[in-house]
């Protein structure tokens, strides 16, 4: 039978007998929110950049969890052949930086959806967090902004986070974002439910678990954004659309923080992120960011 309920209508006890490893007894720590980066095998540059700007590494990424339940992880897969170049290049950067989460997923730009489903499962399974976040790895991230947005929602029970659009559906073959399934949306030129973007989102602890044991059974389109919005429309869920996750790069986020509005992400469109440069993912922090200070000082 399958379990279609949200984690509201069930005891925390079990929605963890139902959530993965955990079903084997095994131990969760509980967390404010788990940041699950999204990343490519070819990416290496931009997870350096990450790493050189907004993720603490080392003692200070230890030093987060503990003191402030503050979980990064780059999230990959693995290839499609077993212990590949790839896969022991990928062991090798994670011994030395102990900063990976490793997904039973075969990786590939066209199975983002399966990626997606798989990393919310994962992480339920491993973290008892409040919130669980999805992040691409070319998007610079206020850590400190971030947990103070996600912490004034802490009494709603079931919340979906991030810059809410609805783009339009594309019919047309052998362009970029091209839906197979378009003619589910209708007639003509249609477009999506609104559904966050995809550079950055945030859902509840409740929202992360029905995906977790309705992965079998939730859809996946050709979008990863898409697909994450059509798991959630029809579940009693309150969409917040908050524009401080999908600020631009300078100037647009210093205009936002001389205004008092600090942003949560700044992330550059017109290259989809912030072009894998450490120097223009420095230059974000220093103009848009509050530094990595703002990451030890008391969040809520």
């Amino acid at each position: 039978m399958l379990q279609m309920q949200l984690a509201a209508s069930r005891s925390s006890q079990e929605m963890t007998s139902l959530s993965g490893n955990a079903a084997e007894g095994g131990h969760r720590p509980k967390v404010f929110m788990v940041i699950g980066i999204n990343t490519a095998f070819s990416s290496r540059k931009r997870r350096d950049s990450v790493r050189e700007t907004w993720m603490p590494q080392g003692e200070k990424l230890v030093q987060l969890e503990k003191e402030k339940g503050i979980v990064i992880r780059f999230m990959i897969g693995h290839s499609a052949t077993s212990n590949s170049i790839l896969d022991r290049a990928i062991d090798s950067e994670d011994a030395q930086h102990q900063d990976f989460l490793r997904l039973e997923h075969v990786e590939g730009y066209h199975e983002l959806s399966a990626k997606t489903k798989i990393f919310f499962s994962t992480a339920v399974a491993k973290w008892d967090a409040e919130y669980y976040v999805k992040v691409d790895d070319d998007v610079h991230v206020n850590l400190g902004t971030l947990a103070a947005t996600l912490a004034r929602h802490r009494s709603k029970p079931r919340v979906y986070i991030g810059c809410m659009k609805s783009g339009p559906v594309l019919s047309q073959k052998n362009v970029k974002y091209h839906e197979p399934e378009y003619w589910k949306f209708g007639e003509g030129e249609n477009k999506y439910f609104r559904h966050a973007t995809g550079q950055i989102y945030a859902i509840s602890k409740d929202l992360a678990t029905y995906i977790s044991i309705n992965q079998p059974v939730l859809h996946k389109y050709a979008n990863e954004d898409v697909s994450l919005g059509s798991w959630l429309i029809g579940l009693e869920v309150e969409h917040i659309d908050d524009r401080n996750m999908c600020c631009g790069t300078p100037p647009d986020c210093e205009w936002k923080a001389q205004a008092g509005s600090v942003c949560v992400a700044s992330f550059d469109w017109s290259c989809s992120g912030i072009c894998k440069s450490v120097e223009k993912m420095k230059f974000v922090q220093e103009r848009c960011g509050e530094g990595e200070g703002a990451v030890w000082s008391a969040l809520f």
